[in-house]
């Protein structure tokens, strides 16, 4: 799982959005921070995943924790302002659900001070 994760974010880093989502599920969810609208199914995740507002983009795996079904990713992204070239970089944290076939069925991603529930989603229903 976790290779196949990392393999993921290489693909993203080098903007190969096809490859990012060949072992996602067709209906998967991404829910994003803030309150964002969630994305629903492959497409719209592969089309999330342009940039639009940002020139170029890049994801880095700091920490990754696994049990069973799901994974906890402690991310770093950097990015750059398309057209002003102004540079961000901010640290989240990303919880990754599998089905039974190894296909990614729901992403939540956490703000870096949201530790507290990205753990809480990590362990699942209680």
């Amino acid at each position: 799982m976790l290779r196949r994760l990392r393999a993921g974010y290489d693909a993203f880093n080098r903007g190969d959005y096809d490859a990012t989502v060949e072992w996602i599920h067709p209906d998967v969810v991404y829910v994003s921070p803030g309150g964002i609208s969630e994305v629903r199914g492959a497409e719209a995740l592969r089309a999330w995943m342009e940039p639009d507002a940002f020139e170029d983009q890049e994801s880095e795996v700091l920490e990754a924790e696994i049990q069973g079904n799901r994974a906890l990713i402690k991310q770093h992204t950097r990015a750059r302002g398309a057209g002003s070239g102004i540079e961000m970089e901010v640290g989240s944290w990303a919880v990754w659900i599998f089905d039974e076939n190894g296909q990614v069925t729901r992403i939540e991603t956490y703000l870096e001070t949201e530790e507290e529930l990205a753990r809480r989603s990590f362990r699942g229903p209680e």
